[in-house]
């Protein structure tokens, strides 16, 4: 099979009317057609085999994750889903695998209608890149610029299974079969947040996604802010419960793992964000109009700096460092 009889086989499809896009596979380029008084959102991921997945995961999973990640850099944009491109690299033509990988990404594409618009393919070592892009009225965006001293500090879904699947499956940690499946599926195919993203415009202060660890990804927020945060880690920590963990596993695993990887663990992909406390029921609401759980973690603070507390407000020590590529 040649390049160009892969992608019509797999990633060619006709163009949804009214979907902001007018002009999808095929040619040079795409054309996209955002609606009046709409800004572009843009954003770009690569998924590097050996490094972001392991060689034997599902290609539909695979799929599905690998615009999953985009998908949710457009939910803490604020952003509504219109389109992306994909760039395959692939180091041989296997049907059954590409028919199984544009399943996953199509089956989510469909569900945020987020049409594919062009790529490209090429042989070599397994490597996915997507592009994607968003719209979202002039001015309303949510970005990582805003969170002021007082402000909550607010996380949706749950925190750390991800990070626990992968110590599992790297032997680092013993987890029962019924929890790793469960966490797994957590780390494979994680739910981007776009209808929590569109229910915060107006309400968040700022926002980002969670995808090195809570507490670097924060960091990015308190930098752009100009502010410093408060954080209650035993709150924090019961998140991991929500999904791989019961109430009654929590004791097979010791306080220092379960911090590590809700604070540190990466490939979460929920939304942190900041509101002010009178909005509160605000954020409720729009938590509930999206169906997705959100929790208050800590608060923003005027003085630099993050600090760690406990339960009862005492400071924690600690080191928790996020995920970083080029990290010594």
């Amino acid at each position: 099979m040649g390049e160009f009889d892969l992608i019509a086989r797999y990633f060619t499809r006709p163009v949804r009317p009214g979907g902001g896009v007018a002009l999808g596979v095929g040619d040079d380029c795409a054309l996209l057609a955002p609606a009046p008084g709409m800004q572009l959102a843009v954003s770009c991921d690569m998924l590097v085999e050996g490094r972001h997945f392991f060689a034997d995961v599902d290609p539909a999973h695979l799929g599905h994750k690998a615009l999953a990640v985009n998908l949710s850099d457009l939910a803490a944009c604020g952003a509504r889903p219109l389109a992306f491109t994909l760039a395959l690299a692939l180091p041989r033509v296997d049907e059954l695998w590409l028919q199984a990988f544009a399943g996953g990404l199509l089956r989510l594409a469909d569900e945020h209608g987020c049409a594919l618009v062009g790529g490209d393919t090429t042989a070599g070592p397994l490597n996915i890149c997507i592009t994607v892009f968003g719209e979202v009225p002039a001015g309303q965006a949510l970005l990582r610029s805003g969170a002021r001293a007082g402000d909550d500090i607010w996380v949706s879904g749950t925190l750390g299974d991800a990070r626990l699947a992968l110590e599992a499956l790297q032997g680092r940690v013993q987890v029962p079969a019924g929890m790793l499946a469960a966490a797994r599926a957590r780390l494979e195919t994680p739910t981007p947040r776009v209808a929590l993203g569109l229910q915060l415009r107006g309400i968040a202060t700022s926002a980002l996604d969670v995808s090195d660890g809570l507490l670097g990804d924060l960091g990015h927020i308190l930098r752009a802010s100009g502010v410093g945060a408060e954080i209650d880690v035993d709150e924090v920590s019961k998140l991991i419960a929500a999904s791989a963990l019961s109430t009654g596993d929590r004791g097979h695993f010791d306080t220092e793992l379960l911090r590590q990887c809700t604070l540190a663990g990466g490939d979460d992909y929920e939304l942190a964000f900041t509101a002010p406390p009178a909005r509160r029921e605000a954020v409720a609401r729009a938590a509930a109009a999206a169906a997705t759980p959100v929790a208050r973690i800590g608060r923003i603070r005027a003085e630099p700096g993050l600090r760690l507390v406990d339960a009862q407000g005492r400071a924690l020590a600690g080191r928790y460092a996020s995920f970083d590529h080029f990290a010594g």
